[in-house]
């Protein structure tokens, strides 16, 4: 260990921008156990490792296993990984490390370069199951009956800790494939979804029971909830798009996000299902600067689009997604303009044609980030075949969970034990914080599970 001096610092290869193209193929390679064994060595072994307390929202055993690895004993740095996390090889995937672990590590701070954290991690788990491991969960089931609604990153990891625990559980998801935002929102580039499929899959074979198709409010309800579980978890994320709310928002050729990332993704899946949203040989234009904005321009490149410009209102440093996701949308062909704030869509013959973009400039105050202040005066045209929106995500209707307390903004209130105000629910992930990372869905997954646990099991 400590090895930071001699050993530099390394990302995985990612494949050359034009290939990537091609397909929807992830775009990083894994790193080999020599590699990872290589790059572990250079922890430095913190007293107080700030990747996991800092950093982590799991506060995941990331010294350990990277000793582990280092030492190359593999099973023991799988182990240590899979036991604090619920899906390690997606999070290593899919997490803004820069953000996250490796920005919180010490030698980051003293300009060595940080630990590889995510490589690392997602090596060690995709080894392991190559090499034939797989997750165990307990053969004894208990008689108490979990349900979980929404499949998404918060549900799956509940789900993980609750089979863990031999407590029957049942997720209940309404679209035809569970995932959530793992399969419907992140594109194929970022994670395979055989990789989420491969999770549920243990799962069921623990006996979980995962009833997609299913409805929550409609095929199944909350009084079925109360009446048939010992316990529910809600995790049904927040789906409802935000809006720019300017002028002729809703005409045709101005699509949201998470419409046009599901409808290529669904295309993916099932060639006969084409997306409505035909992005070949068409200028198109994201309105946002976040993660799923990045995901949009590069999907919308892969569909073949004449171009794809990202306008963002705040400046570059602002952005607040991972910056790695930034810089691979600029290496595949991605335009950017920066400090423009969308204040109408153009439309001819009930279609949008462009967007009318303002000036923007920061002043002090909004929290550190800045005022945005609007320049009068600034207006200018953007012409477009194809308008995405991708301004975030708010909460949707809950009117179906009766009685439950929601805030003003519809989140379900919950406290630091992921327990509602009704005996027998809990809730986690977007659905009780607004649109957040997959990371934190997963911390209130297993924070929620353990509540449960020690409910149901006296424990």
């Amino acid at each position: 260990m400590q090895n930071f001096t001699k050993v530099e610092r390394l990302s995985p290869k990612k494949s050359p921008a034009l290939e990537r193209l091609t397909g929807f193929g992830e775009i990083y390679a894994l790193f080999d156990g020599d590699k990872a064994a290589s790059q572990a060595e250079r922890c430095v072994q913190c007293g107080n490792p700030y990747c996991s307390t800092n950093g982590c929202p799991l506060h995941n055993y990331i010294p350990y296993w990277l000793k582990a690895i280092a030492e190359k004993d593999r099973r023991a740095a799988f182990r240590l990984s899979n036991e604090n996390s619920p899906f390690p090889e997606i999070l290593g995937r899919i997490c803004p490390q820069d953000r996250l672990c490796e920005g919180a590590c010490t030698l980051g701070a003293d300009n060595f370069g940080a630990i590889s954290v995510g490589a690392i991690e997602t090596a060690i788990t995709e080894g392991e199951f190559e090499r034939g491991l797989t997750i165990d969960y307990p053969k004894t089931r208990s008689k108490k009956r979990v349900a979980l609604i929404g499949s998404g990153p918060a549900s799956l990891s509940a789900a993980t800790f609750l089979a863990r625990a031999g407590l029957a559980t049942e997720i209940f998801e309404k679209d035809e494939k569970a995932g959530g935002l793992l399969t419907y929102g992140i594109p194929n580039f970022k994670l395979d979804k055989k990789i989420v499929d491969r999770r549920f899959g243990f799962l069921a074979k623990a006996g979980v029971k995962i009833h997609l198709g299913t409805e929550a409010g409609k095929d199944i309800t909350f009084n079925d909830l109360l009446a048939d579980f010992d316990a529910a978890f809600i995790g049904v994320g927040a789906r409802r798009s935000v809006k720019a709310e300017i002028e002729n928002e809703s005409a045709n050729g101005v699509i949201d996000a998470i419409d046009f990332l599901s409808a290529a993704q669904i295309e993916l899946f099932d060639f006969a299902k084409k997306s409505p949203y035909n992005a070949k040989n068409k200028n198109v234009v994201v309105i946002g600067g976040g993660d799923t904005a990045m995901d949009c321009v590069r999907t919308a490149l892969r569909l073949g689009a004449k171009s794809a410009t990202c306008v963002y209102r705040r400046a570059e440093r602002d952005m607040p997604g991972a910056k790695k996701e930034f810089i691979n949308a600029k290496e595949e062909g991605a335009e950017f303009i920066f400090n423009l704030a969308p204040s109408k869509i153009v439309v001819k013959n009930g279609a949008a044609i462009g967007a009318t973009f303002e000036e923007t400039k920061i002043t002090e105050g909004d929290g550190g980030r800045g005022k945005l202040i609007i320049v009068k005066g600034s207006e200018r045209l953007i012409d477009a075949d194809m308008i995405i929106m991708a301004l975030g995500f708010a909460h949707h209707d809950k009117s179906w969970l009766n009685g439950v307390k929601l805030a003003e903004n519809g989140a379900i209130l919950v406290d630091e034990y992921g327990r509602t105000n009704i005996e027998k629910i809990y809730a986690g992930g977007d659905a009780t914080r607004g649109a957040s990372l997959a990371v934190n869905a997963a911390a209130d997954g297993k924070k929620a599970a353990l509540s449960i646990i020690r409910a149901l099991l006296a424990v």
